[in-house]
């Protein structure tokens, strides 16, 4: 049996495609539909149905889109209620496309309605399931994230129900099943994925902590739950336009790719309140940009974090971006239902200098640079990465300032004071000043290359690794 996972690295996201005698089916898919129909244009085969493990949280799944433009069904699994037509399929329901056999297999816990898909080839073996949210490789589902749209879920009923799944529907399941999860390594779905993407159910069953058979009931719900940290503030809201329905994203990208004159975007952004974000390479944005920008670089984590600084996926922005990449922008800001892109600067930040309008900047420091001072003066340093980075390694006396909480964050800098700011190689320090210069803060210099150029140079003093501990 074919099964051909489409993976998206920026948000850690796996769809699915599979077909068969002419017909095929998506799995979770992204916001942008054209790639799957193009897909299966190329095998001359029609798109039956769009199967959705859950209502996610971490991006709007492009259901609508494929079902307006191709005439599939959607498949959710029981207990769900999209705002809009689907099938919602029971317990143990079977679908067929082509000669495969598609049985929905209700396994709540991470939320109330996901489902798992056990996929049967055409002579009837089981040839794997795919998981969505409830168990990925090395990991399964935060149970935490429902309770934010429905308040009487509570984190500790999802993780038990999410236990129960595991050991009755999960684990009696053969060995030799391939494991086709929803998120690889990143996703802030789960808090310990593997790199891989695929496993087999039997070596899942050996390694993933979750599937321990030794756990009672109340460990595992102790494990799952410790470590956790607050979801990104966009989850909700996702989960709410994934139920609910969105825009299409044809309107979408029609709204996002006007083209600004400097002074209509100058206009724009003041009379829509919208926030101005530059996602240019940090080493190139603290040059030079746009007095009150943000800068949010297209290749990190870009949709990732502004889910997580953005605190209303309704916000008006306008866009900064190097030439040729504004769609990019825009389709990874729709990912997460950012929609309200109005547009972006034509001629880029280069169409700003050339107008003669004012500019900013953040001051920067190299590693060696940063040593020097030490040796002649008191310097504050302040570390952005997530705690657990600090835990593992930080530099002597550093202070840590999450940038993924950067409200609590900023409390913590006393503005008659000046902090060298660092994170892991330079992304995300930039981010954390150009938000708090946004602000008015003046005092935040930029450490070039971040914790691991401080590192390789040799001249600063480290705490030791510390092995996170677990229960297992």
């Amino acid at each position: 049996m074919k099964v051909e996972q489409i993976y998206t690295g920026c948000i850690a996201h796996a769809a699915y495609y599979i077909e068969n005698n002419g017909e095929a089916a998506i799995f979770d898919p992204l916001r942008e539909v054209q790639s799957y129909i193009n897909r299966a244009v190329k095998d001359n085969a029609k798109i039956k149905y769009v199967f959705e493990t859950h209502f996610h949280a971490d991006f709007v799944s492009g259901h609508l889109d494929l079902v307006k433009k191709t005439g599939a069904q959607i498949v959710f699994g029981p207990t769900a209620k999209p705002a809009y037509e689907a099938i919602v399929a029971t317990d143990g329901q079977l679908f067929k496309v082509g000669n495969y056999t598609i049985k929905a297999i209700h396994t709540p816990g991470h939320t109330m309605e996901s489902t798992t898909y056990l996929l049967i080839d055409e002579q009837g073996k089981e040839h794997g399931i795919i998981t969505g949210d409830t168990l990925f490789i090395g990991d399964v589902g935060r149970p935490d994230l429902a309770q934010h749209v429905i308040a009487d879920l509570t984190e500790e009923k999802l993780a038990g129900y999410l236990f129960d799944s595991l050991r009755n529907k999960i684990m009696p399941l053969d060995n030799e099943l391939i494991v086709y999860p929803n998120h690889g390594a990143g996703s802030a779905c789960g808090k310990n994925m593997s790199k891989e993407t695929t496993d087999t159910l039997g070596h899942q069953k050996e390694v993933n902590y979750a599937l321990n058979p030794k756990l009672t009931k109340e460990q595992f719900i102790k494990e799952i739950l410790s470590g956790l940290v607050p979801p990104p503030g966009y989850f909700p809201q996702n989960v709410l336009l994934n139920i609910k329905g969105y825009e299409s994203m044809d309107t979408v990208f029609n709204r996002g790719k006007k083209e600004l004159s400097v002074s209509e975007f100058e206009v724009l952004a003041t009379e829509t309140n919208a926030v101005i974000i530059d996602t240019r390479a940090a080493e190139v944005f603290v040059k030079g940009f746009i007095p009150k920008s943000v800068n949010i670089g297209i290749d990190g984590n870009f949709a990732t974090w502004v889910g997580t600084l953005i605190p209303d996926v309704k916000q008006n922005i306008v866009l900064v971006a190097d030439k040729g990449r504004e769609e990019e922008v825009i389709m990874r800001l729709a990912r997460v239902g950012y929609d309200n892109a109005l547009g972006f600067l034509k001629g880029g930040y280069q169409a700003w200098v050339d107008h003669g309008k004012e500019i900013d900047t953040i001051p920067s420091v190299n590693a060696n640079e940063l040593s020097n001072r030490l040796k002649i003066e008191q310097v504050n340093i302040l570390d952005v990465r997530k705690e657990s980075e600090y835990n593992s390694e930080h530099i002597i006396n550093a202070v840590n300032a999450p940038l993924d909480f950067i409200n609590e964050s900023m409390l913590k800098i006393n503005t008659d004071k000046t902090y060298y700011v660092h994170c892991a190689a330079g992304y995300r320090s930039v981010v954390f000043i150009s938000i708090l210069q946004a602000r008015g803060y003046r005092n935040l210099i930029n450490v070039e290359g971040g914790f691991k150029a401080l590192k390789e140079s040799s001249k600063f003093e480290l705490t030791e690794y510390r092995c996170p501990t677990t229960l297992l």
